[in-house]
């Protein structure tokens, strides 16, 4: 989102509006107006919102959406269609989701279920795939609804918003480690996503949103049938991951929660359904634990029993966070994520590979950089045994193909250096690290 241009509002418009819109740099024009985000900013009377469907189906509001479903390509849903095969009948294809949202007779496909395992565990986690055409109206669906709750969300939520990252949120955590608050509340919320209320969650949209036929359009979504395999069931509740519009629906349920912890004092930094809270005492941290389990509970959730604790941050042992391990006065990838990565390079490193050294070298770069743009803040020692680690998987490659067996280690230090490695390009973590830490 960083390299999109604000929303166009001249100096003389932004001076008559009063407001500065440009803050809204990240809406879809083709949903709001600057005439609706003057509104927006200055409040609408009763703080309710009328007639939003005709933003949801408007022409350019519904290209925009394709064009973003698009991009992110992604599976076909219980109807097959891809997003290649929906591209060459696009045109079509929009004008009649058009059609069927202004006459009411829209009415989503059934949501196709897969399967995704836990990296580290023999669990699995259910990901829903809408049907593509159902994939761009939760897009224009969300390009209406977003914007009414942004400025409502509390200061400490991250996730899924415009201009707010992951590295935003591990940022505000390692402020607060430094500042003192070093005991935590390390809390887990239990299937989050599937436990959501339906009639709590549609509750807290009518706060905002009177428009009846965007309220039907929501539920419906929120109830359609999920298809796994040949079974096809209703949920009773939850917001399907996978959905284009479940992030935003679990931050406007999470809502009232993060505002009741900020009033009550607590620093609390949340990412979607991941959040912890950092206090400067046990006896703060015992309270906020009982503050938050009472307020999750009373909105028809539960903090998983074994994953929820208290960490006492001057010992050994730590916690986890969007991937990273806080311990004591380090921060490393968590071991999940390291796992990750190995997974990663052992599948583009097999010994019998018949690919050149140098096809290899630039694929794993590509796993790399990625990883190392993430994790580029970890303590300098985790770097260099990773770097010994992905060169072994090289030479293990190259004896292979010098009919030796075993892996790539003793004298193979000597036939292939680590200098013989970096004149091939491959990327070396540790030298990005050093790097990296000159423009600090």
């Amino acid at each position: 989102m960083a390299d999109q241009r604000p929303a166009s509002v001249s100096s003389s418009e932004t001076k008559q509006a009063g407001p500065d819109l440009n803050r809204w740099w990240w809406v879809c024009p083709a949903a709001w107006t600057d005439r609706m985000l003057t509104a927006l900013e200055k409040g609408v009377k009763g703080g309710m919102w009328f007639s939003l469907m005709d933003k949801v189906y408007a022409a350019a509001n519904l290209k925009e959406a394709w064009a973003k479903v698009r991009a992110n390509k992604g599976a076909a849903g219980v109807d097959q269609q891809s997003v290649e095969l929906f591209e060459k009948d696009a045109a079509y294809q929009l004008k009649l989701i058009q059609e069927q949202l202004r006459d009411g007779t829209f009415q989503p496909l059934p949501v196709r279920r897969a399967w995704i395992d836990k990296l580290g565990s023999k669990e699995q986690r259910p990901l829903g795939i809408p049907a593509v055409r159902d994939r761009v109206v939760q897009t224009a669906l969300r390009h209406v609804l977003e914007p009414i709750w942004e400025s409502q969300f509390a200061e400490h939520s991250y996730g899924y918003r415009p201009g707010r990252s992951c590295k935003d949120a591990l940022r505000r955590v390692d402020q607060l480690l430094k500042a003192g608050y070093t005991w935590i509340v390390d809390a887990d919320l239990q299937g989050f996503f599937d436990s959501i209320p339906h009639e709590r969650l549609l509750s807290e949209v009518r706060h905002k949103v009177a428009d009846g036929r965007v309220l039907n359009l929501i539920q419906a979504y929120l109830t359609a049938k999920v298809r796994d395999g040949l079974e096809e069931s209703e949920p009773e509740s939850g917001s399907p991951q996978g959905s284009g519009i479940s992030p935003l629906l679990s931050n406007i349920y999470l809502n009232p929660v993060d505002h009741h912890m900020a009033k009550a004092g607590y620093e609390m930094v949340r990412y979607a359904d991941d959040f912890v809270i950092l206090c400067r005492t046990q006896a703060e941290a015992e309270q906020a634990l009982a503050t938050v389990r009472h307020l999750v509970e009373g909105r028809g959730l539960t903090l998983h029993p074994r994953k929820t604790r208290l960490v006492d941050m001057s010992q050994a042992g730590g916690f986890d966070f969007l991937g990273y391990h806080f311990d004591q006065d380090k921060r490393v990838p968590r071991r999940k994520s390291l796992d990750k990565l190995k997974a990663a390079v052992r599948l583009r490193t097999p010994r019998n590979s018949g690919l050149s050294l140098m096809t290899i070298i630039v694929g794993l770069n590509n796993v790399l950089r990625g990883w190392f743009g993430y994790f580029k803040h970890s303590h300098w020692k985790t770097f260099r045994p990773l770097d010994g680690w992905i060169r072994m998987r090289l030479r293990s490659i190259l004896r292979k193909r010098n009919k030796c067996k075993g892996r790539g280690r003793g004298l193979d230090h000597n036939r292939w250096p680590n200098r013989y490695f970096a004149d091939l390009g491959l990327h070396d973590l540790k030298t990005a690290h050093a790097r990296a830490c000159q423009f600090c």
